[in-house]
């Protein structure tokens, strides 16, 4: 019985990437489509290269319209929302329609350096000035506050005193492509086995 997953990105979208090759050949994981907010966002090239179905839903819609994206999740029959460099808040309505099923990758130790305006290189700057010694990624689920939801999991990697944003986010990006992956596959085991129990 495959699990399906709708990825959302707002950016390049090289994690995005890595999951769906991740997941290419798998059992019962289907990266069923991919969510942007943005026309000119990187991840739809990288998503149609890999033959994957992208919407684009602008902001307006996703905030005003958010039942006509509760339907085209249904109809897509997605069970799992990975976010992935997603930059919007998700909408309380598709957070109640999806309880613990959509979850986020965040480039920092949460509860450190969340919140609004806490992305990318914003946070590895954050991280340098304020001269930490360990960074790292927070997997967490998506409630109705930024980076706030419940932790699933965390990983960490030094800070060096000789390190850069750039550094210091590559570092943390290979975080990201390892480890992303295997906790969308424990998460898709769970949900796996809650769909066999209904049928």
């Amino acid at each position: 019985m495959a699990v399906n997953i709708s990825i959302w990105a707002s950016g390049s979208g090289t994690n995005a990437e890595n999951i769906i090759l991740k997941f290419k050949n798998h059992p019962f994981i289907r990266i069923k489509m991919i969510v942007t907010n943005n026309p000119s966002a990187g991840v739809i090239q990288r998503a149609e290269k890999l033959k994957k179905t992208v919407h684009i839903i602008p902001k307006s819609v996703l905030y005003e319209k958010v039942h006509r994206v509760i339907e085209l999740l249904k109809e897509e029959e997605i069970d799992l929302i990975v976010l992935a460099g997603f930059l919007l808040k998700v909408p309380k309505e598709i957070i109640q329609e999806y309880p613990n099923k959509i979850i986020n990758i965040h480039p920092a130790l949460l509860p450190k350096y969340g919140g609004k305006g806490f992305y990318g290189n914003h946070v590895h700057a954050a991280v340098l000035q304020n001269k930490e010694k360990e960074t790292g990624i927070t997997i967490h689920y998506v409630n109705e506050e930024y980076d706030e939801g419940q932790i699933i999991m965390q990983y960490k990697c030094p800070v060096l005193e000789t390190d850069t944003e750039e550094t210091l986010a590559q570092r943390v990006h290979q975080l990201e492509y390892e480890f992303y992956p295997k906790v969308i596959e424990q998460i898709a085991e769970k949900i796996q086995q809650e769909k066999s129990k209904v049928k």
